[in-house]
């Protein structure tokens, strides 16, 4: 796991001078990896470091917008170390650092305070108050401090360059296959399991419950999963993502999960639920029988879909 650094100023030593991949990287998709590439590439004895802003600047400047992230730090920070980053700068965003000049953000952040050797980012990467600025700017102000850059084109598939707004419209459209491809692994929600009224035990599919918090909302309906289990087993199983419309509707979305061939108690534990295939949207029924037997056709049509 990387160490996370939440800010620039007086760093030790050990925690400059390292070369630096610059982005939002939610989801840390193919794109995002392509960049954490040519950084490496550029001065492989330096260390390895990616600089990213926490909160994403959209939560600060839009709070009140749906939660849209693909990725929370904590997961952010390990898809990037399995990449080779050992150090991730998480600097806080606030208004102090939006306010701040893009001269100002090469000069005291990049060039004083972290010491990058060398930078890069893809071509549309902007940066500092109003993001005033982008690559040209980057490029000069770096050339006159000695810091090497390089601005990585995207990767794109058929469809154009991927992108984390391209996989957050897949996933709230049902396709996780298609976004999974995308970020070069299966998308997943991490969260503690909370307790839930225990009507998944008395319906004979017990089911461990999370709420979304930040994570985007993919489309709400049944999934197949495999969920990353606390002692590092990988389980099966099928999901519901919704708020229960059967039994009269939750205020806020929660993700429902029955494991196949699961017996253990995972409350308060913390689980990662990798979304697979979707298999139905939400539906209300007329009772619970019916329920019943729609969880028990879903549950048969996971294990298909998982093979």
């Amino acid at each position: 796991m990387p160490r996370i650094v939440a800010g620039w100023r007086d760093l030790p030593q050990e925690l400059r001078g390292a070369t630096v991949a610059l982005g939002n990287m939610d989801g840390v998709h193919l794109g995002h990896l392509a960049v954490l590439r040519a950084a490496h590439a550029a001065r492989p004895q330096a260390p390895l470091a990616a600089l990213t802003f926490e909160p994403h600047p959209r939560e600060h400047f839009r709070p009140d917008d749906p939660p849209f992230r693909l990725t929370l730090l904590p997961a952010k920070a390990e898809a990037m170390g399995a990449a080779g980053v050992s150090i991730v700068y998480a600097l806080p965003f606030d208004a102090a650092l939006a306010a701040m000049p893009a001269e100002a953000f090469v000069e005291e952040v990049l060039h004083k305070g972290i010491g990058a050797q060398h930078l890069a980012c893809g071509t549309d990467f902007a940066f500092g108050h109003r993001r005033g600025g982008d690559t040209t700017l980057l490029a000069r102000m770096a050339e006159d401090r000695g810091i090497g850059l390089t601005v990585v084109p995207p990767v794109t598939d058929v469809a154009g360059p991927i992108s984390s707004t391209r996989i957050r419209r897949l996933l709230q459209d049902g396709y996780p296959e298609r976004a999974n491809e995308m970020l070069g692994r299966p998308w997943e929600i991490r969260g503690e399991v909370a307790h839930g009224d225990k009507l998944g035990r008395v319906l004979g599919w017990p089911t461990a419950n999370l709420w979304l918090g930040r994570h985007l909302e993919p489309a709400r309906g049944v999934y197949a999963v495999t969920v990353a289990l606390p002692d590092g087993r990988e389980a099966k199983g099928v999901a519901n993502v919704g708020r229960r419309p059967t039994l009269g509707g939750d205020p806020e979305t929660r993700l429902e999960v029955h494991l196949f061939d699961f017996a253990g108690d995972l409350y308060g534990q913390e689980i990662r639920v990798r979304m697979r295939h979707f298999l139905r949207p939400d539906a209300r029924f007329p009772d619970l029988e019916a329920l019943r037997e729609a969880i028990a056709a879903d549950a048969e049509a996971a294990r298909r879909a998982l093979g």
